[in-house]
């Protein structure tokens, strides 16, 4: 007898069954995460925390408290201070009024300053480009500079991080596609949102960003103008004088979307998992990226950058062959390779459960030497990334 045969699988009809099935379930869990209006909000940062981010001690931001020289803020029944990011902004402000040099607390951009553009990319995804993107951005709005999260990846992780949901709020509109698109693009302050996050706008991303790729080809035979690699740039140019940085996360690939986000930059950040594989395929990456940059520059785009790094990323310092690597990447490319790298973290990765970063995860949810850790690690990256900002301004 002969056994049955199974049904065939119709491929269509079940991708779109499983992509349903885990849109009701996200859903589900963002509702149950972030309830009761599925939006995220930043949390309050501890004396300690604010004093940091301050650049100031934790004895000297009691005594302004003390002396009335800052409004108060959320106190505990135990007594204890705890700071919004307004407040933050707010005191950051009064600071800088009555000291002694301007811009010691406001360290943006000053009269004459160019904007600060940086991608985030590599060819290979998983090395960790969005969670670096991400946690800079957050680093630098909490130090008071204002941030643009530009998110060019058509999968829209950076924007899902924000607490949007891509394949609703921005199916077929709101997208940064609008503002770059060859058929009656919008400003860009059009598709702008304001963030939870405060000092942080994002420009969102969506499946619809595809279409750039795909309409690029025929735009180029038709000559349309401004062509590809321009376009980004000129979006932008609308609105960079609201903003101190911008930060583009790129997608996986090197696509006229990429090409597009370095053609409008002003710094290169290519993040590196320390394992030869990976390293293999960014030498792949590297050698297409100059030939495809070649084509683009003799075509007039501009290709002078401030600085060029590679980011080491989930970096386990005590694993022998990752030393390894490393030792032969600081050799290989000596200063180009940051000081700090970014650190293999479970904190991170369960801060990502709850669609979370690590800045604003409270530290109680964690193990406290787990956690201090990780933050000591992101600190000294977005740090390192700061001091390459207020050098590429001459300070």
């Amino acid at each position: 007898m002969r056994a049955a045969v199974a049904d065939p699988i119709h491929i269509n009809a079940r991708v779109r069954e499983n992509a349903e099935a885990i849109s009701a379930a996200l859903d589900d869990h963002m509702l149950k995460v972030f309830a009761p209006d599925a939006r995220k909000e930043l949390r309050r940062f501890s004396a300690g925390e604010a004093a940091e981010l301050l650049g100031i001690s934790p004895s000297f931001l009691r005594k302004l408290h003390f002396e009335n020289r800052v409004p108060e803020v959320h106190t505990t029944p135990g007594g204890r201070r705890h700071y919004s990011g307004e407040d933050l902004q707010e005191i950051r402000k009064i600071l800088d009024n009555t000291a002694k040099t301007r811009g010691t607390y406001l360290r943006g951009r000053r009269e004459g300053d160019k904007v600060q553009v940086l991608s985030f990319l590599n060819f290979k995804g998983g090395s960790g480009k969005t969670t670096s993107s991400i946690h800079t951005a957050q680093r630098l709005a909490l130090k008071g500079y204002r941030v643009l999260a530009v998110d060019i990846d058509p999968q829209a992780s950076l924007t899902t991080l924000f607490g949007y949901r891509p394949e609703y709020d921005f199916l077929h509109s709101g997208t940064i596609y609008d503002a770059i698109r060859y058929d009656d693009p919008v400003p860009m302050s059009e598709i702008i949102q304001k963030t939870y996050f405060t000092g942080i706008d994002l420009a969102p991303a969506g499946l619809i960003l595809q279409e750039f790729e795909h309409e690029t080809p025929q735009a180029l035979m038709a000559n349309m103008q401004p062509p590809f690699f321009a376009r980004m740039a000129a979006a932008l140019q609308e609105v960079e004088a609201d903003y101190d940085v911008i930060i583009f996360d790129c997608p996986p690939q090197l696509g006229y979307l990429t090409m597009s986000a370095l053609c409008a930059s002003t710094g290169v950040l290519i993040t590196i998992v320390p394992n030869m594989l990976d390293i293999a395929s960014m030498a792949q990456f590297l050698q297409m990226s100059a030939d495809l940059l070649d084509v683009v520059s003799n075509a007039g785009a501009s290709m002078e950058f401030d600085f060029l790094r590679f980011l080491i990323n989930r970096y386990e310092p005590n694993d022998g062959p990752q030393q390894q690597v490393v030792a032969f990447l600081r050799q290989l490319f000596g200063e180009e390779v940051m000081v700090a790298a970014m650190l293999k973290s479970t904190a991170i990765s369960d801060a990502g459960l709850t669609t979370q970063t690590l800045y604003e995860v409270d530290r109680s949810q964690f193990h406290r030497n787990t956690y201090d850790r990780a933050v000591d690690s992101l600190n000294q990256v977005n740090d390192e990334v700061e001091s390459l900002l207020q050098k590429a301004w001459g300070r």
